[in-house]
C-alpha cells in the first residue's frame, strides 16, 4: 500500500468516527449538559465535512499528478 493510500484511507477512517461522535452526541442529546453535547455534535459533523471536502480534493490533485 503505497503512501497514498494510506492517506485516503487514514482520511476515510476518520470521517467514519467523526461521524460516529457526533451521532453518539445526538442520541445522548436530551440528558443533562445538553448544550456542549449539541455543540460537539455539530463540530463534529463540520469536521466530517471538512474532512469529506479534503479527501475529495488530495484525490483529484493526486489523479492530476498521474
Amino acid at each position: 500500500m503505497s503512501l497514498k493510500d494510506f492517506h485516503i484511507v487514514f482520511i476515510i477512517a476518520a470521517i467514519i468516527l467523526s461521524l460516529g461522535f457526533g451521532i453518539w452526541a445526538l442520541n445522548n442529546y436530551g440528558q443533562p449538559a445538553t448544550t456542549g453535547l449539541q455543540i460537539t455534535a455539530t463540530g463534529s459533523f463540520l469536521v466530517s465535512l471538512a474532512l469529506s471536502v479534503y479527501c475529495i480534493l488530495f484525490i483529484r490533485k493526486m489523479k492530476a499528478k498521474v
